[in-house]
């Protein structure tokens, strides 16, 4: 780990992205500490979990996943994490008074010269920022799912954040390996907005009968070198997770994102994805 990486990075929510970021810091060489008001035993399973089959991949070197781990610990609430962070990222559902509120409290906790990142994939940061008393400090990171293995972060600049913490953050995700978008702020910013406009569109088509679920895939695979088909896309990332970007940009960018029939019918019977083992697609 080089000098200018961060030494000490809080992520708030333990779930499938929180683990996710926690374990490629962790694996950078920062300390972590996971803030999980649910099942801290289950958040550490995750971060393990990825950590071994990282290895398997050959992706850590020499390195013991349990050394790793072992950088990786947890509190039950933010305000239970210790001040000298220099980085925390919120990484709680996308419900936009939960992300408020897990933002206001980081920043009463930590030291004003924390960056703090939300790794929201569609709420406006400045819209967030005003959580905070110095919004300058407030930055997105929206990294991808699943984290380890993806080579992307979408950083998010609100009119507010200072070009010191967009410097900082730009470094730190080169040092993980993984590649930026800099996007400025708006609702969705340019990945979600784009991924799930077209992943609105395969659930018509599937929902009108233009096509099979496999098909719709395949023509976005084959025929324009999608690595993924939208409907596979969208039982990785969760029905529900979608479900949510879509109504918030409904509300904020209009009509062509009200989610279809289809979407809704699924997450109510608890269809969402491979989280449980049911979506478009059926996953073992």
């Amino acid at each position: 780990m080089t000098s200018t990486a961060p030494k000490n990075v809080g992520v708030v929510g333990g779930g499938r992205m929180g683990a996710g970021i926690a374990q490629v810091f962790a694996t950078l060489g920062s300390t972590v500490i996971i803030a999980e008001s649910g099942d801290r035993e289950a958040a550490l399973k995750r971060v393990s979990d990825g950590l071994d089959r990282a290895h398997e991949r050959g992706k850590l070197g020499d390195v013991d996943p349990a050394t790793i781990l072992g950088r990786v610990s947890t509190v039950a609430a933010p305000d239970a994490l210790p001040p000298a962070l220099d980085l925390v990222i919120e990484a709680v559902p996308e419900l936009v008074d939960l992300k408020l509120s897990v933002l206001s409290l980081v920043e009463k906790t930590v030291d004003p010269s924390t960056v703090i990142a939300s790794n929201t994939s569609s709420i406006s940061i400045a819209e967030l920022g005003n959580a905070l008393s110095d919004p300058a400090r407030l930055i997105g990171m929206h990294f991808f799912n699943p984290v380890p293995a993806s080579t992307l972060v979408e950083i998010v600049r609100a009119p507010a954040t200072d070009a010191g913490v967009v410097d900082k953050v730009r470094e730190w995700v080169a040092q993980l390996g993984k590649t930026e978008v800099l996007v400025n702020d708006s609702p969705g910013f340019a990945t979600s907005r784009l991924g799930v406009c077209l992943g609105l569109e395969a659930i018509r088509m599937l929902e009108e009968g233009v096509a099979d679920a496999e098909s719709i895939d395949r023509a976005m695979e084959l025929g324009y070198r999608h690595p993924m088909g939208p409907l596979r896309s969208t039982d990785l990332v969760g029905l529900d997770v979608r479900l949510a970007i879509a109504e918030h940009l409904a509300k904020t960018l209009g009509d062509r994102f009200a989610p279809p029939a289809l979407l809704r019918e699924k997450v109510a019977k608890g269809e969402l994805g491979r989280k449980t083992g049911q979506g478009f697609f059926t996953w073992p």
